[in-house]
């Protein structure tokens, strides 16, 4: 696994902070961001709804606020998408994660599924778009097709999981994807990530950013992993 190349800090630079919970209280947004700005994460994700409250609790500590769009079905019509994702970014998210149309892309819509991510990244600009494919609904050759389309749609991630699916990330998959995108189109894994070990894993087979709800615990297990 190669544990020595990994600086704790570099791991944690890779983890999205993440709470998508509907009983997600104000005060609950609260501690997650000061637990971002005490542990050095790329960012927090959460609900729209409160993107203004993380932005105002985060503006210049360097952790980024990221959001969801068309959460957790991806069936959405896409002008909502579109509306959704450009809002976000007016309250303060740079970072956007939406839910590909996963009834289009079953359907082999593939035209209307690139077009519509081509039309979110349009409407944040320059902001990091990372779209979730929801590998656990589809076949490899899906997941193929899915990845080929976010990239020439012009995103900036392919994120393999909602974390509200049967199942959430896996190597399998993260490896997958690794050799057929470009070194241009970085890779989030997301679900089920809760340990330091997984993290690491995750990261050696080519994932770039982790989302987690657990990353306070898996930086404090690397602290002892890594330091033996």
């Amino acid at each position: 696994m190669g544990k020595g190349k990994w600086a704790i800090e570099h791991v944690a630079r890779t983890i999205d902070h993440t709470l998508l919970q509907p009983h997600a209280t104000e005060d609950d947004i609260r501690r997650l961001c000061d637990e971002a700005v005490r542990y050095g994460f790329a960012a927090v994700c959460v609900s729209p709804i409160y993107v203004p409250l993380a932005y105002h609790i985060l503006k210049g500590t360097g952790v980024r606020v990221c959001t969801v769009v068309g959460f957790p079905l991806g069936s959405t019509f896409r002008e909502v998408k579109v509306e959704e994702a450009g809002r976000a970014v007016d309250e303060g998210a740079s970072e956007v994660d939406m839910v590909i149309n996963l009834p289009m892309l079953k359907s082999g819509r593939y035209d209307y599924v690139e077009e519509e991510v081509r039309e979110v990244k349009r409407a944040i600009g320059d902001n990091i778009l990372k779209v979730i494919i929801e590998c656990c609904y589809l076949t490899d050759e899906e997941k193929v097709a899915a990845a080929r389309i976010v990239e020439r749609a012009g995103a900036d991630f392919v994120k393999t999981s909602t974390g509200f699916g049967p199942s959430g990330a896996k190597i399998e998959d993260v490896k997958l994807l690794r050799s057929i995108l470009s070194p241009r189109v970085k890779i989030k894994a997301a679900g089920g990530i809760r340990t330091g070990e997984q993290a690491l894993n995750f990261l050696e087979a080519g994932a770039d950013r982790l989302g987690t709800s657990s990353g306070t615990k898996i930086i404090e297990e690397l602290k002892q992993l890594l330091t033996r």
